[in-house]
């Protein structure tokens, strides 16, 4: 078994580390927050008091932070006490370039690295059935893989260094995209007099289906296991669903043209998180759409000229052109005066 050092001990990397305990590794933890690394303590981690210490010669060394730059200043730290030939894996979800600047770093100490964010939330970190999206090289993919599947179920290797992150992004912008939609659907559906029930029974099984409907249905009912059937309890926080939808965008307009649809659902998170809509919980389900209709009538059509404020220039558009995509963050965002869109523009929709 491993001597496994893990960095990051928050409500991902608590329970990821708590499953290697399980499998039999020696797990070395250190977090910045001494509640957190006390709870990870009961949970079988052996605590340290710096980052250097737990790195200190351990043959795996795994990081899960909130950003690229926390990342960065963690690796400069712990690659000046590894030792050569050790394995550095960043589980933490972001962006690409930081992603390749560390494995440079790593390259540079003589070390072999990897990244592999995830994919399940907390329930999954809890029940080791994650799912890994690893970047990197053959070697080091090799290597890392009986260690990964000591916390998740799937484990795939999308290609060199930062393809991880790629694939993670990718993602997370397809979920948040088709969860507004799902959101908007099932509006739509109590609109016309249709259940909730009913339009689960259909798009569920046909082509509407997508783990937005199956597993996290935003309405009580149809998921016993959804949010919406849990008193909306956090799961996935729309702050982070934020930080990803903002990741695959900078992304976008790194690479290429900006993508319509993603652009759309970033400023609808933005406005969920700011207004902290179902206590800032992803989806955003149908209390957004409840709000929705407290602030303006149910049938009051939508107003071409205020969605164009809300856009960049690049977007903008005319009476008449709006695309089946605009009433996923038009009737809510019309709401909000404090909303400034991702040009970071405040328009007055007085």
């Amino acid at each position: 078994m491993a001597r496994i050092a893990f960095i990051g001990l928050g409500n991902m990397g608590g329970p990821m580390a708590a499953n290697l305990v399980k499998s039999g590794h020696e797990v070395l933890g250190f977090d910045l927050a001494a509640s957190v690394l006390k709870a990870a303590e009961e949970s079988g981690v052996k605590p340290a008091s710096h980052a250097s210490q737990a790195v200190k010669e351990a043959e795996i060394i795994i990081t899960m932070l909130p950003q690229g730059r926390h990342v960065l200043t963690a690796w400069t730290d712990i690659l000046q006490t590894a030792a050569q030939g050790t394995l550095v894996i960043d589980c933490s979800t972001i962006d690409v370039d930081s992603s390749r600047k560390a494995h440079e770093m790593a390259k540079a100490s003589s070390c072999l690295s990897l990244d592999a964010p995830v994919s399940g939330g907390t329930g999954g970190a809890t029940a080791g059935t994650l799912t890994f999206m690893a970047g990197g090289s053959e070697d080091a993919f090799a290597r890392a893989k009986p260690i990964l599947e000591a916390m998740g179920k799937k484990i795939v290797h999308c290609g060199e260094a930062g393809a991880g992150q790629a694939a993670k992004i990718c993602n997370n912008m397809i979920l948040g995209i088709s969860m507004v939609g799902v959101c908007e659907a099932f509006v739509l559906a109590e609109k016309l007099g249709l259940s909730h029930q009913a339009l689960f029974d259909v798009a569920s099984t046909s082509s509407g289906q997508c783990w937005s409907i199956n597993t996290y249905c935003p309405v009580p009912g149809p998921v016993p296991t959804s949010p919406a059937n849990n008193d909306y309890r956090p799961g996935f926080a729309a702050a982070l669903m934020l930080k990803d939808l903002r990741l695959s965008q900078e992304a976008a307009l790194r690479a290429a043209p900006p993508r319509r649809s993603a652009r759309k659902q970033h400023s609808f998170m933005r406005f969920s998180k700011n207004r902290a809509m179902a206590e800032g919980i992803f989806p955003p389900s149908s209390r957004c759409s409840a709000r929705r209709r407290e602030h303006r009538g149910a049938n009051q059509p939508f107003d071409t000229e205020k969605l164009s404020l809300l856009l960049p220039s690049s977007m903008s558009i005319s009476p008449g052109s709006v695309s089946s995509i605009a009433p996923l963050n038009v009737p809510v965002v019309m709401s909000a005066p404090a909303f400034s869109d991702v040009s970071g523009r405040k328009p007055s929709l007085a």
